[in-house]
């Protein structure tokens, strides 16, 4: 959201040390025109990064959701899709992921729109019902941002968005395998519903990735705290996490105990399928591009090649 071609390289550089290959740059609820500027920016930026991953696109998240399901976004920006906005963001052509809430009438025209455009859609910061969910599956929505957090819990009677993410075959799901946004039974229970080619890892990184537990910093004028394994606002709500896809990778192996060789997908080839992009990235294939890491047991990074071009090589 700084709209800084600097800003952006940093984090191609930094996503690289933690073997990313590939990314797309997400923005948050804003106005119109702070989104605007950070989605030219990144269009103006993307492709190959000097020394890091390279910058597939954008991932808008916000400001389409639903205010109860705010978490850390801006509650104040959050609105319903009106379609000169809507149709100008779309048009800057860079925009590869769009998160929503699906419930309102009002964003369904948006589903649609994004579809015929290949824009993936995710139920994002929703308190969609489950036949809410199916309606909005009807219409093209395919994924469910952050699984189990800011969107509607299961219950036995009303499944809510978890309960359609768990069941609804047309559905990925996004999670963050932080130990924190998510518990490691749940992470299994997810495995066991949607096997290795239903879920996609992510990171949901915010500004403290990175940074020493105890730094602080402003965050549309919020204060935001950096804990051991948390990035969190004063009064506790998780505002995005610190996590790195190399511990995500790591994380996941240990909740599901299952080896890297059987859930490489989850963090690789499933995101590429999701955002098209499969015919090019996301898997060892003749004719695709040469995105590689070297990792040890631990998922430790030893070396990170995207596109042909080593980016990133550690010290051992």
């Amino acid at each position: 959201m700084d709209a800084s071609a600097e800003a952006l390289a940093g984090l191609a550089k930094f996503y690289a040390q933690h073997g990313v290959t590939g990314f797309l740059a997400t923005t948050w609820t804003a106005p119109a025109d702070q989104i605007e500027a950070a989605l030219r920016t990144i269009a103006q930026s993307a492709g190959r990064q000097d020394r890091g991953a390279t910058l597939l696109g954008a991932h808008l998240e916000g400001p389409y959701l639903n205010p109860a399901r705010c978490g850390a976004q801006d509650s104040r920006q959050i609105r319903r899709a009106e379609s000169g906005e809507a149709m100008h963001l779309l048009e800057l052509n860079v925009i590869k992921l769009a998160a929503l809430a699906p419930e309102y009438p009002e964003n369904h025209w948006l589903i649609s729109e994004c579809i015929r455009r290949g824009v993936t859609v995710s139920a994002a910061h929703t308190a969609a019902t489950y036949d809410e969910m199916q309606y909005a599956v009807r219409l093209g929505l395919t994924q469910t941002t952050h699984t189990f957090n800011a969107m509607t819990g299961l219950n036995h009677r009303q499944p809510g968005t978890v309960g359609a993410a768990l069941d609804l075959k047309e559905l990925r799901c996004e999670l963050i395998s932080d130990n924190v946004h998510v518990h490691p039974a749940a992470m299994r229970i997810l495995y066991a519903a949607k096997g290795v080619d239903g879920i996609i890892l992510i990171t949901d990184a915010t500004r403290g990735a990175g940074l020493p537990s105890g730094t602080q910093y402003e965050q549309d004028g919020r204060r935001v705290i950096v804990g051991d394994e948390s990035v969190c606002l004063e009064d506790g709500t998780l505002a995005g996490s610190k996590l790195t896809m190399d511990r995500a990778v790591s994380n996941f192996m240990r909740a599901t105990g299952q080896p890297l060789e059987t859930i490489w997908h989850c963090s690789s080839l499933n995101a590429a399928r999701s955002i098209h992009m499969s015919h090019r990235k996301g898997s060892l294939e003749v004719g695709k591009d040469a995105d590689i890491i070297l990792v040890d047991g631990d998922i430790n990074v030893y070396l990170t090649m995207a596109e042909g071009r080593i980016v990133y090589q550690g010290k051992n």
